[in-house]
């Protein structure tokens, strides 16, 4: 039986959520964040405060959300190309990708995460992919976190489970599940500590939280709380918004 994780937790709505996921399933679990260059570098603020209102709100939790892991992982704006490591316009490219794609991204960060579990003795890594709702990342899709978990197992000569709770639901789904496990609470938390936005907006306060509005990570959070808003109050009188 799993009893540890680590958390790849940016300090956006997915990570956050995948935060409190594994708070309501293992008893010790640690956090992880990468500083590569990136352009919403406000997001490596917003993880501190989204991590101690986790604490502060959820006292069920407190007791399991252990210590807190950033890497230095430059080399990623080092390579460039991407509008999120350079100054440049949001664009599809030639390949059908987004230019927001850093690649190799994810796979360097669930190396390192890997190894870090490792030398902590954690046994499951959670990560916030999901390629039901997204970009398009070849990364994030379910076929290469398998293909991860089976590499990370055999090189590391211990048995390592990458679990993706977003992998097959959509944005709205991710409001719903953030409900789910912590009510109304962790849905307010989120709107108000947690940025996603990638041109690293603070001023803009929307319904669902802050941000440009019209980069691709804000424009898929407003179009899952505009579907989410219109499901919530039905799902609140059904029984949802619990506490784990």
């Amino acid at each position: 039986m799993h009893t540890t994780a680590l958390v790849l937790f940016s300090g956006g709505q997915d990570s956050t959520t995948c935060l409190a996921h594994a708070l309501s399933r293992y008893a010790r679990v640690e956090t992880l964040g990468f500083d590569y260059g990136q352009r919403h570098r406000v997001e490596l603020e917003a993880r501190l405060t989204v991590l101690a209102q986790l604490r502060a709100q959820f006292p069920q939790w407190a007791p399991r959300l252990g210590e807190d892991h950033v890497l230095d992982l430059d080399v990623l704006a080092q390579i460039g190309g991407s509008s999120l490591t350079e100054d440049m316009a949001f664009q599809m490219q030639a390949d059908g990708l987004p230019n927001t794609f850093v690649p190799a991204r994810n796979l360097l960060f669930l190396t390192l995460a890997g190894a870090l579990a490792y030398r902590r003795g954690l046994q499951v890594i959670v990560t916030g992919v999901c390629e039901t709702d997204y970009s398009g990342y070849p990364d994030c899709r379910d076929d290469t976190m398998k293909a991860m978990q089976l590499a990370l197992s055999l090189g590391l000569e211990r048995r390592l489970l990458i679990e993706t709770p977003l992998m097959w639901i959509d944005k709205a789904g991710t409001w719903h599940l953030a409900r789910q496990l912590g009510g109304t609470p962790l849905v307010d938390l989120i709107v108000e500590h947690t940025h996603t936005c990638y041109l690293g907006d603070r001023a803009h306060r929307h319904d669902w939280g802050f941000g440009c509005g019209s980069c691709p990570a804000c424009e898929l959070r407003a179009r899952g709380w505009e579907a989410y808003a219109g499901t919530a109050g039905e799902a609140g009188a059904a029984g949802g918004g619990r506490r784990a």
